[in-house]
Formats: C-alpha cells, sequence, structure tokens
C-alpha cells in the first residue's frame, strides 16, 4: 500500500538520483523538499511547515545519513523515515531502525519500492519471507552485480574492488545461476 501524498524530503548527494526521484514524486503529487549533503539537510528542516516523508541517502559523501534521523524526527515525529543505501548491511539498517527509520531499502530500488517502503507495515501488508535463506550462490551473483554496476561494467575495476584476479571474475560471470537455482529462495506454494 502506498503512502498518500503529502511533503517529502529527499536528501542525496547523487545529483542525477535526486533530481529523477524529485520528479516521480512530484509527478505523484508528492510536494518535495531537496538537500545533497547532511548540512544542507539540517538548515532546510526548520524552514519546512510539514513532512509526512523523508528518503535518506546512508553515505552523503563523507558524511552519514544517519545522523539526520534524529533532526528529522526531533522536528516532525509522525515522519516516515527511509534509508537509501547502495551498500547495505545488517548493522546499518539495525542502527537505522534504533534510530527511529520506518524502513530500510538498497540501491536500486524502484519507486514502487520506495513507496511501498514508506507505506504501511503492519502484518497483512508486510511481504512474506522465503522459508530458508538466499544461497550463496545468489548472494555472490547479485554482490558481483552489484560491483560491476557501480563500475559501469569495467571488469578489471570490480575485479580489484572484489579482490580477485580479472580472469576468475570473468569465470564466475559465465557461471551465471539460472532460475532452477533460485527455487530455494522462493517462499513456499501453500497450494502445494
Amino acid at each position: 500500500m502506498n503512502p498518500p501524498a503529502g511533503a517529502i524530503l529527499i536528501v542525496e548527494d547523487d545529483d542525477a538520483l535526486r533530481t529523477q526521484l524529485l520528479r516521480a514524486l512530484e509527478r505523484r503529487d508528492w510536494h518535495c523538499h531537496a538537500a545533497s549533503s547532511v548540512d544542507d539537510c539540517l538548515a532546510l528542516l526548520p524552514t519546512l511547515e510539514t513532512l509526512d516523508a523523508a528518503i535518506l541517502d546512508l553515505n552523503l559523501g563523507h558524511d552519514n545519513g544517519l545522523t539526520l534521523i534524529t533532526p528529522v524526527l526531533a522536528r516532525f515525529p509522525a515522519c516516515r523515515v527511509l534509508v537509501l543505501t547502495g551498500y547495505g548491511s545488517i548493522p546499518s539498517a539495525v542502527a537505522a531502525t534504533r534510530r527511529g527509520a520506518h524502513n530500510y531499502l538498497t540501491k536500486p530500488a524502484s519507486l514502487a519500492d520506495i513507496l511501498a517502503a514508506l507505506g504501511d507495515n503492519t502484518p497483512e501488508h508486510t511481504p512474506t519471507l522465503p522459508d530458508a535463506p538466499p544461497s550463496l550462490e545468489r548472494l555472490e551473483w547479485e554482490h558481483i552485480q552489484r560491483v560491476l554496476d557501480d563500475h559501469d561494467g569495467n571488469i578489471s575495476a570490480a575485479a580489484r574492488t572484489l579482490g580477485i584476479h580479472r580472469r576468475t571474475l570473468q569465470r564466475r560471470l559465465k557461471k551465471r545461476p539460472s532460475a532452477s537455482d533460485y527455487d530455494r529462495d522462493r517462499p513456499a506454494d501453500p497450494a502445494r
């Protein structure tokens, strides 16, 4: 369920992503405010009359977007805060929720994912979890794809980041998991 449109704050240091989010949310009747850094956000907060939602990037240059959760919620206690990051981890997700974040998403996230994460998290609207954790092959493949995407498909740069030889990365890319490899990652069908 998507939340009703209202006032939303987007704090993102990537100009292209911030502009894309602004345009997409404005088309859905959100009243958008934007900042590109922690300092810009802290300067903007006192000028806002209302704030229904906030999308905070975790890595804002050398700053940490988690530091903005407390000031946002202090000024607007009912604000739904979503932490969005390209480098998701369990410790940062736990830290975000402990500070009061409503939800936590990893990039790339579609607008539908973002709106759903800002929406209702009651049990009837929470998606079911798979019966088993994702397979190691799937996690490895997804990580490799994220690193490759971060380096615009440059295999040599991605291999350096992953700490493996370029040829090893090329071999792993040739072993793309098939759909049947992901069967164990799907929730069990109650009809079976």
